[in-house]
């Protein structure tokens, strides 16, 4: 604009040179500079059927040219048109309407009273005296109403660009109709104006008043007292007025925005990197360095950049480095703004270099520094080769143990285990319970008793063989159902009936279980038995004790799966020397003989249950 006005004032003292010498020397037609077009901006848009004005740009610049002070001098103000498609100027006479068309002029301005959709075109204003001449052509445009975009069928149509207006939250500010001062000024009275608003995002047009006590219409102004979140929005405003005994109007918009108050701090901060952390980088590579500034709302300027070693990028003077800046977000004009530093080609050297983002504006300053680290590179094929050979591992040893856990377990106990005759007063290992006469007695003799004690080396009590004469059979089932370790129930479809010895020792067993000693019950099948077929409790210990299932000629190998389940069930197990077996064996047989002359007599006073707690002291007695 400064070289405009320069421009100007050198080319009218030439002008005025040129024009005394010819003057001088001849009488001759002045000569008219023309500055072509206004370049103040876009063409005028007036909307068709309302009023509207073209102003001389001539006057734009009052240093250069005054209307009072061109008029005194004696200069005339004439204006012409080119109407749209024409080339040839026409004269718009003066004080009265041109064509029959709403055309009139006051001082530097040009009416339109009202707009009609032929007065667009090129509109010429010339000043002019006998020795000089200026013109400059202004760009006019009348808009139909469907030719103005609209967001709401509501909202009236206005060619003229919207008026930003800021008001930030919980102040106040007063909006004013653009031209509506101007328009004072030609107007024969007091114009009214009628106000609209359409809120942010909203789908309705509301009408003044708007029921609230924080916005109120004085006069032909607008009082917002106190800004909120729903005043926001377009503000229309129409403007009737009298002229030269004609009613005209013109409509105007404004588009009010929110803003964070002015009382909170203003103060730049940097919200990354934080002052502690460690960015990774990788050598040979491209490195890109993210900064975020938070800008609270100010009318001014905003900066944030990048330096290295000290120095802003341009004057680095390393075509590596560049850098980029966005805006990341707006909140009520609080600003975050986004700056990366971008580093090609990252070498080691530069992790010696100090990287600095620093953010600005006009209340105060934030600079941080970025902490580098290098990416160590880790061994990715070695690691990778040592995870597949883990996970090949587990998987190999997860089959292993699905198939050898019987295996694994008795080896386990074998090297761990306990042998319970060092921590219980137990006399046998196992008692066995079985239904008498019967299939299941001849499995029990030769299969179960045979492998227990000679290939197994467990110390097995059986009823029918281990009883000696003139006893009570309860007494003595119970009492040797207490001095036994397990107690291995076979069951088979004869087993334990209402009354019999086998349920007996059935209950014997479970209820020392859960009296909770050292007692356990194993229950092995013989043959399939229907669950129909099962007593009380039986159904009971099923649900809570495990199942060995013989197999017949599958079972009988010492080496089956049934004999190495049975072993996980039965006590660990270490066999001493042959001496220590014979001189037990024979110190046992004495015991037994004198345990059951005292049981006899026990029986008859009903002291039973005291003598067989103490099994050792009956041994050391038979000693």
């Amino acid at each position: 604009m400064a070289s405009f006005v320069s421009g100007l004032l050198f080319l009218s003292v030439l002008v005025g040179g040129i024009t005394a010498a010819v003057s001088q020397s001849e009488p001759s037609e002045p000569v008219c500079y023309d500055w072509g077009e206004s370049r103040e901006g876009e063409p005028v848009s007036i909307l068709e059927g309302e009023a509207g004005w073209l102003s001389c740009p001539l006057f734009f610049h009052p240093s250069v040219y005054n209307y009072t002070s061109t008029q005194s001098a004696g200069h005339n103000l004439v204006w012409y048109r080119v109407p749209e498609g024409q080339h040839l100027e026409q004269p718009i006479p003066y004080n009265r309407k041109f064509n029959s068309s709403g055309l009139s002029r006051d001082r530097d301005r040009l009416w339109l009273e009202p707009a009609a959709a032929a007065d667009t075109g090129q509109y010429i204003c010339m000043l002019r005296n006998k020795s000089s001449c200026s013109k400059i052509a202004v760009r006019l445009q009348v808009l139909r109403p469907d030719q103005v975009p609209r967001g709401l069928d509501c909202e009236p149509p206005v060619a003229v660009k919207s008026s930003e207006v800021i008001i930030p939250f919980q102040e106040g500010k007063v909006l004013d109709c653009p031209d509506l001062q101007e328009t004072r000024k030609f107007a024969d009275a007091e114009p009214s104006v009628t106000w609209y608003h359409v809120k942010l995002g909203g789908s309705r047009c509301d009408t003044y008043p708007f029921f609230s006590s924080r916005r109120q219409q004085k006069g032909s102004s607008l009082h917002i007292h106190i800004m909120e979140e729903f005043y926001q929005g377009l503000y229309f405003c129409r403007v009737d007025f009298q002229r030269r005994g004609k009613t005209l109007s013109f409509t105007r918009s404004l588009n009010v925005s929110a803003v964070s108050s002015t009382f909170l701090p203003k103060l730049p901060s940097i919200l990354h990197p934080g002052k502690d952390q460690l960015i990774t980088v990788k050598r040979d590579s491209e490195v890109r360095l993210r900064c975020t500034g938070l800008f609270p709302y100010l009318n001014s300027s905003r900066d944030i950049w990048w330096t290295v070693d000290g120095k802003t990028l341009d004057k680095l003077g390393d075509q590596r480095f560049s850098n980029t800046n966005k805006l990341v977000k707006d909140y009520y004009g609080d600003w975050t703004l986004e700056s990366v530093l971008v580093i090609k080609d990252f070498q080691s050297e530069d992790l010696n270099r100090e990287y600095n983002c620093s953010v600005r504006n006009e209340k105060g300053f934030e600079t941080r520094r970025a902490q580098l680290e290098e990416d160590e590179l880790l061994p990715v094929v070695e690691l990778g080769c040592g995870l597949g050979v883990t996970l090949l591992f587990m998987l190999f040893l997860l089959v292993v143990y699905h198939i050898f856990w019987l295996e694994l377990l008795l080896l386990y106990r074998s090297w761990f285990g306990t042998d319970e005759r060092h921590t219980d007063d137990k006399e046998y290992d196992v008692y066995i319970s079985y239904a008498r006469n019967s299939e299941e007695e001849q499995f029990v003799l030769s299969t179960l008793r045979s492998v227990l004690e000679n290939e197994l080396g467990y110390s097995v009590c059986i009823f029918d063989r281990d009883s000696l004469p003139g006893g009570t059979i309860t007494d003595e089932t119970l009492s040797f159902v207490a001095r036994s370790r397990r107690l291995l129930v076979v069951v088979s479809p004869g087993y334990a009936s209402q009354g019999s010895q086998a349920l007996l020792e059935l209950q014997a067993g479970i209820d020392g279980m859960a009296r909770g000693g050292h007692l356990r019950v194993i229950l092995v099948q013989y043959k399939p038995v229907r669950r129909q077929g099962w007593v009380r409790e039986l159904r009971r210990a099923r649900v809570a004790l495990v199942l060995i299932c013989w197999q017949g000629d599958k079972s009988k190998e010492l080496t089956s799966r049934f004999w190495k389940r049975l072993r996980v069930e039965l006590p660990v197990r270490r066999l001493s020397s042959r001496g220590e077996e014979e001189e037990e064996e024979g110190g046992k047989e004495v015991a037994l003989m004198r345990l059951h002359s005292q049981n006899s007599t026990n029986s008859q006073t009903g002291l039973i249950s005291n003598t067989v707690k103490d099994p050792q002291k009956v041994l050391k007695a038979a000693a």
